[in-house]
């Protein structure tokens, strides 16, 4: 066992290098403070909810204004790592959302644009499928295109906040599992299984492993196995580079989402609805689920004219659900040296650059330029 004289005292300790965590890393370190981070994994792994090549990113946000300001700040956070990188990781080829008139979809999109004066453009459908022949709608549905949308290439930008918080100072530790934490005195103590480490703060960031190192909480944390495709498309069109956008469907069996194929990978199609309940994560069971693969090529088949049910690649992933499908950000109860950002809930990663920026903020007992009333824990626990 490592003894207190062989400990090295950090400012802040973050726990999961994924999305949230590996902005944290970022934007601590360039604060300059003197920060760990610690992951069971290896950098940029496919073993939680921070991988699969893409996710979305638009600020038109359907769920709720609200989440607009914290959106316009992932943008503008997202550009400045390109700008310090050199590296593309933001691709903006527009999304298009479609859905019925009175769903849930297309009235959240113009509500949002709306009130924040955002840029959309209304598509008749019929002008939809003249324009890109590969989607189809009802012909009583409506669509939206908002064109400062598009997707993060997800590995990149994890990679991209971890290698700036290393040349600002940052250690991280890879291949290393955190037993438990606790606090001894005004420091946080994390036990691992090479040794322990010891800080002023702490920042849990660990995904679906969140309700395992918050367990004394009792959060309502629900951690859901999700499956992502890439399919065969048999004409051209749904190329990038061809001006395929990104989509988004309600449709009555449920929500779908896809981005163009890029590189030869395929046309990259999954069901953000639905998911199988997973008790405990172990990042490597993601068995193949014949049921939802039905689902999604019966909405292909439907929606997606020219893009077969050959598969080129699968992969799992975890969403972690809280009830309200609402983040959780915030310091424990009777614990301020402990920040949380969990419960992303299927819909986080392209704000976790400001979710990042937030968590260091909090962790320097600063205030940050956010209303964050709804996201906290007491509004998470009956």
């Amino acid at each position: 066992m490592t003894t207190n004289k062989h400990r090295k005292h950090w400012d802040l300790i973050v726990l999961g290098l994924g999305g949230v965590g590996s902005a944290a890393i970022y934007h601590a370190a360039t604060a300059g403070m003197r920060v760990l981070g610690i992951d069971q994994y290896c950098e940029a792994h496919d073993k939680g909810s921070s991988h699969g090549h893409t996710r979305a990113i638009r600020q038109a946000y359907f769920e709720d204004p609200a989440y607009v300001p914290l959106l316009r700040r992932s943008y503008q956070l997202w550009e400045s790592l390109q700008a310090i990188t050199g590296q593309q990781l933001f691709v903006r080829t527009g999304l298009v959302e479609i859905g019925p008139e009175d769903g849930v979809v297309i009235p959240g999109v113009r509500r949002s644009a709306q009130q924040y004066q955002l840029d959309i453009e209304e598509i008749r459908i019929q002008d939809l499928h003249d324009r890109w022949p590969g989607l189809r709608a009802e012909e009583s549905w409506a669509a939206v295109l908002e064109k400062n949308a598009g997707y993060l290439l997800v590995e990149s930008c994890v990679s991209a906040h971890l290698r700036v918080a290393l040349q600002q100072g940052a250690v991280c530790r890879y291949d290393e599992v955190v037993q438990a934490w606790t606090l001894e005195g005004k420091n946080v103590v994390v036990r691992t299984n090479a040794g322990q480490h010891v800080a002023e703060r702490l920042i849990v960031a660990a995904g679906p492993w969140s309700g395992r190192l918050l367990a004394s909480l009792n959060l309502p944390l629900t951690v859901l196995r999700k499956h992502q495709y890439w399919l065969e498309a048999e004409r051209p069109g749904f190329d990038r580079n061809e001006g395929f956008p990104c989509f988004f469907f309600e449709t009555p069996q449920g929500y779908f989402y896809g981005f163009p194929s890029m590189e030869g990978v395929g046309v990259k199609v999954a069901r953000h609805s639905g998911g199988q309940v997973v008790t405990q994560p172990s990042g490597d069971e993601h068995p193949f689920d014949d049921q939802d693969f039905t689902l999604v090529t019966d909405f292909v088949a439907a929606h997606l004219p020219g893009v077969t049910n050959q598969r080129k690649s699968h992969a799992g992933c975890y969403y972690t659900m809280t009830p309200s499908e609402c983040f959780i950000i915030d310091v424990l109860p009777n614990q301020p040296q402990v920040t949380v950002v969990a419960g992303l809930s299927g819909h986080g990663f392209k704000f976790t650059s400001v979710l990042g920026e937030i968590a260091a903020t909090m962790s320097r007992d600063e205030t940050p330029a956010f209303d964050l009333e709804r996201f906290r824990i007491a509004n998470h626990v009956v």
